[in-house]
C-alpha cells in the first residue's frame, strides 16, 4: 500500500470553514468602494457575490473513473512477518502499484473538512486538483482485491459527501440572506451620511374623502464577474415610496371588482374609457395629479402621476392581444420611462377569452423580453411583479407591475378589440 494515502474529510472542521466563509462575504461588502456600492445594480451585486462565495457540493464523476498503471515498484514489506524483517529493519522488495483516478467536480476544501455527522473510520486518498488518487499495490496484487478496496473507499466517500451535503445547502441560503442583508445595511448607512433616506420616499398626500368608485377586496388565496457602475458621484434621486406605490396599484386592482358588480356599465367601455375610470379614482386619492395621455420622456402614457414637477408613476393601459403586443407594450413602457422613474405598471384588460389561459401565459412571455432581470411574485392571482432594468443602464432598475383584469364582453355592435398576435 502506498504511504501517499492521507486521511480525507479529517483535517478541518466543515462547520467552521463555511462560516469563515459567510463571514468574508460579508466582508467584502464592507470594502465596496461607496460610490460604486451606491450606483451598481443591486440585484446584480448580489447575484454575482453569492456566485463568488457560495460552495459548490463535491459530486463524483463516476463516468469519468478511470485507472494509472500498474506500474513496477518498490514494496515496503517491514511490516510483513513472512520476509524475516527484523524489528526496526526496512526491507522492500519488487511489485507493482496502480492509481485509481476519481474526478470530481465542486469545492476541494470540502474533502478535507469533518461534517457534522462522521465515524472513526474516514476514507483515504490522495486530492491532487479536482481528482482523488486511491494508490493500491503489493508484492503480487490481486485485481479481484484491489477492485473491492476501491468500491469500499468509494462508498466511504460518497457517504462522507452525503453527510456534509445538508451543511452545504443551508450555508449557500443563508449566504444569499447575509450578503442582500449587509448589502442593504451598508447601502442605507450611506445614503443617511448623505442626509438622505434611500429612495428618499415622496410623500403623497391623499384625499380623506369616501372611496366612491374603490371596492374593499377580500384577500386572494392563490463564472464570476462583479457588475460595473459608472465612477460618476452618485446622486440620489427621489422616488415612489413603497407604500404609496402598493395604494396606488390597490385602487387600480379594485376597479376589477367594480366591473365584476357592474358589467353592463363597462361592457362597451374601450381602452380610452376604462383608463379614464381609473383616473377618476387616482385623481380622488391624490390631489388631481394623475393625468392621461400626457408626454413624458419619449412618448405619451397613458396613467402618469406627477410630484412637484417630477414623474413618480407611470402606467400603460392595453387589452390582450397576445404575446407580440405585450412584449411591444413593455417596450413602449421603457420608452417613456426616464432614468429616475422606477416604480411602473402595465393594466391588462382581457375580454372574450379564457382569462386563465391568458394569466397562464404572462410570467413566460414577460421573462423573454431583453430588459428582463427577475421575477418578484405574484400578488394573488391577477398581479404580477418584475424586475427589469433600464434600456441605457443596467445598474438603474424599475418595477414593472402587470395587473390584469377580465372585464365585461362587449354589447351587440361594439368594437372587439384585435385577434391576438394582431396589432
Amino acid at each position: 500500500m502506498s504511504d501517499k494515502r492521507e486521511l480525507l474529510f479529517f483535517e478541518g472542521d466543515l462547520e467552521a470553514t463555511l462560516s469563515g466563509a459567510l463571514a468574508k462575504a460579508v466582508s467584502e461588502v464592507e470594502k465596496l468602494d461607496p460610490n460604486y456600492l451606491l450606483q451598481v445594480s443591486e440585484t446584480d451585486l448580489i447575484a454575482s457575490l453569492v456566485e463568488k462565495h457560495r460552495i459548490l457540493p463535491v459530486t463524483i464523476k463516476k463516468e469519468d473513473i478511470h485507472v494509472d498503471g500498474p506500474r513496477e515498484a518498490k514494496v515496503d514489506v517491514s511490516h510483513d512477518f513472512r520476509y524475516g524483517t527484523f524489528p526496526g529493519e526496512r526491507t522492500v522488495v519488487p511489485g507493482m502499484t496502480l492509481t485509481v483516478i476519481v474526478p470530481f467536480e465542486g469545492d476541494p476544501t470540502i474533502l478535507r473538512c469533518k461534517p457534522q455527522r462522521w465515524n472513526l473510520n474516514p476514507p483515504r486518498g490522495e486530492i491532487k486538483g479536482q481528482e482523488i488518487h486511491l494508490h493500491y499495490g503489493g508484492v503480487d496484487p490481486r485485481a479481484d482485491g484491489i477492485k473491492k478496496e476501491y468500491e469500499d473507499e468509494l462508498r466511504k466517500i460518497e457517504r462522507y459527501l452525503s453527510w456534509g451535503r445538508d451543511q452545504i445547502d443551508s450555508h449557500n441560503t443563508r449566504l444569499a440572506q447575509e450578503i442582500r442583508k449587509a448589502v442593504t445595511a451598508r447601502k442605507q448607512r450611506l445614503l443617511q451620511s448623505q442626509g438622505v433616506v434611500a429612495g428618499l420616499g415622496l410623500p403623497l398626500k391623499r384625499r380623506d374623502m369616501p372611496t366612491t368608485y374603490s371596492v374593499p377586496m377580500a384577500p386572494r388565496k392563490p463564472k464570476v464577474e462583479m457588475p460595473r457602475a459608472t465612477a460618476a458621484p452618485f446622486k440620489p434621486e427621489p422616488a415612489l415610496s413603497d407604500e404609496d406605490y402598493e395604494f396606488i396599484l390597490q385602487v387600480i386592482q379594485d376597479m376589477a371588482v367594480v366591473m365584476e358588480r357592474s358589467p353592463r356599465a363597462f361592457a362597451s367601455m374601450g381602452e380610452e374609457d376604462i383608463r379614464t375610470q381609473i383616473l377618476v379614482q387616482l385623481n380622488g386619492h391624490f390631489q388631481g395629479e394623475a393625468t392621461g395621455e400626457t408626454f413624458n420622456y419619449e412618448g405619451k402614457t397613458d396613467i402618469l402621476i406627477r410630484h412637484e414637477g417630477r414623474n413618480i408613476f407611470i402606467a400603460e393601459c392595453k387589452f390582450w392581444r397576445g404575446e407580440k403586443a405585450l412584449l411591444e407594450t413593455i417596450d413602449q413602457l421603457l420608452g417613456y420611462t426616464s432614468w429616475r422613474d422606477t416604480k411602473t405598471a402595465i393594466v391588462l384588460f382581457n375580454r372574450g377569452r379564457d382569462f386563465s389561459a391568458v394569466l397562464a401565459k404572462i410570467p413566460s412571455i414577460i421573462a423573454k423580453h431583453p430588459n428582463f432581470k427577475r421575477d418578484l411574485g405574484n400578488r394573488g392571482e391577477t398581479q404580477f411583479r418584475y424586475l427589469f432594468h433600464h434600456r441605457d443602464d443596467k445598474n438603474r432598475e424599475l418595477i414593472i407591475a402587470v395587473l390584469a383584469f377580465d372585464v365585461p364582453s362587449h354589447e351587440e355592435g361594439a368594437t372587439q378589440p384585435a385577434q391576438e398576435g394582431k396589432a
